[in-house]
């Protein structure tokens, strides 16, 4: 057995050792690092939940790619119809990495009730609609079927449910204005199925969705004929690349935009948690680290005597310093694996039992997500443990400056 490892375990486990003068420091450093390993836990797995879950909610709306006509239309209203008859729909066999396109149509119109109305987008879609989001947020009722004949069947958000005092089962009228002024309104009345919420309140507040035909028919468009296309791809971190690739492969006459583009401030935003994470890390690591040192500090201190024994018996500065430096690697294990079970612990009960809400008007998200990998994790313990040694090899040099006979003779 290695002889350093073999004195640094008898130390650790002898009784006078946790009842020394060392010891409240010793657990102020474990505890140091146990809160450290906690807060860089919690702050990556919500930053990277935070980042995701509001990345699905647009991407649920928009689609990674949006394939449009070139024109000067900024709203989110079709005006300018295109064919589905594409080469790329309904696969987009020649960009690999694509999972999914459909075709889809927007158009503003007004919700009146007896008492009160509301402007908002009809977003029609067919059924070549990806519903996988929106069961994902689907509270209340079913979602629609646009699989056979048209209907009018919608899907609302709660938020808008809430204002105009809707439930299912509830029909309402929704006005549609043409083109010309002077002709009267389209008007259609809809029948709410299901009720949404995908805590995104601004995206919540503009959209409801319905049956493409429906716009087809305002519009007098061909039944082949939508106002633009979503692709969603297989990983959102090809996103770019993937981007380039679709603009390559559709017709001059298209455009092509992605999902980071279209909304560039929401993910802009985004982006800056990847900073808070990193500067929490640091903070959390120097703090373990000088809490470590002076552990460290003070462990040498109360040991002086037997490092100048040691040194009388032949051992070498390295190997003293190793023996400490076993026995600092205990005590920051030991923070770590407190560090974890509790970080751990909230972490599922966040996940589980949404213990803490958040303001969906700030975040975008209703409760704290959090992103739990184990990857992560591991990476995280060991990037501690690492770094917390490599910060003590400094302090542990003062152990060359110890003379034996000063040593043996210290009180």
């Amino acid at each position: 057995m290695n002889y350093e490892f073999f004195i640094a375990k008898r130390i650790i486990g002898s009784k006078a050792y946790k009842s020394s003068v060392s010891a409240p420091i010793i657990k102020i450093g474990i505890a140091a690092i146990a809160i450290g390993i906690v807060v860089m836990m919690v702050a990556i797995a919500t930053g990277i939940g935070l980042q995701q879950k509001i990345r699905d909610k647009v991407v649920a709306f928009n689609g990674h790619v949006t394939i449009t006509n070139y024109d000067s239309n900024n709203s989110q209203e079709s005006i300018i119809p295109i064919s589905n008859n594409q080469e790329f729909y309904p696969e987009f066999k020649s960009v690999d990495g694509i999972k999914h396109v459909q075709g889809v149509a927007s158009k503003f119109g007004v919700i009146r009730t007896e008492t009160d109305f509301e402007g908002v987008y009809l977003k029609g879609v067919g059924s070549d609609y990806n519903w996988d989001y929106f069961k994902e947020f689907l509270i209340d009722g079913r979602l629609p079927d646009y699989s056979k004949k048209r209907n009018e069947e919608v899907l609302i958000s709660e938020y808008l449910a809430n204002r105009l005092q809707f439930k299912v089962g509830d029909k309402f009228q929704m006005v549609f204005a043409k083109d010309d002024p002077e002709k009267l309104p389209n008007m259609i009345t809809y029948n709410v199925v299901g009720i949404y919420s995908s805590g995104f309140q601004d995206l919540d507040a503009q959209y409801i969705l319905g049956d493409i035909r429906h716009l087809q028919r305002i519009n007098r468009w061909e039944d082949d004929q939508i106002g633009n296309f979503e692709v969603f791809i297989d990983n959102y971190n090809d996103l770019e690349q993937k981007g380039r690739e679709i603009y390559k492969n559709t017709p001059s006459t298209f455009n092509t935009q992605t999902v980071t583009d279209k909304y560039y401030s929401i993910f802009e935003w985004v982006k800056i948690f990847d900073k808070n994470i990193y500067g929490i890390i640091g903070i959390m690591i120097l703090v373990a680290g000088i809490n470590m040192i002076t552990a460290l500090l003070v462990l040498i201190l109360e040991r002086t005597q037997m490092i100048g024994i040691l040194k009388a018996l032949g051992s070498s500065n390295w190997s003293i310093r190793k023996l400490f430096l076993f026995n600092a690697s205990y005590l920051i294990l030991l923070g770590l694996f407190w560090g974890n079970l509790i970080g751990l612990g909230l972490l599922f009960a966040q996940k589980y039992f949404k213990l803490f809400p958040l303001d969906p008007s700030v975040y975008y998200v209703t409760e704290a997500p959090v992103y739990i990998n184990f990857g992560y994790i591991l990476a995280l313990n060991i990037g501690t443990l690492v770094l917390c040694l490599l910060m003590l090899l400094v302090p542990s040099y003062i152990i060359t400056k110890i003379s034996p006979v000063k040593a043996i003779r210290f009180q």
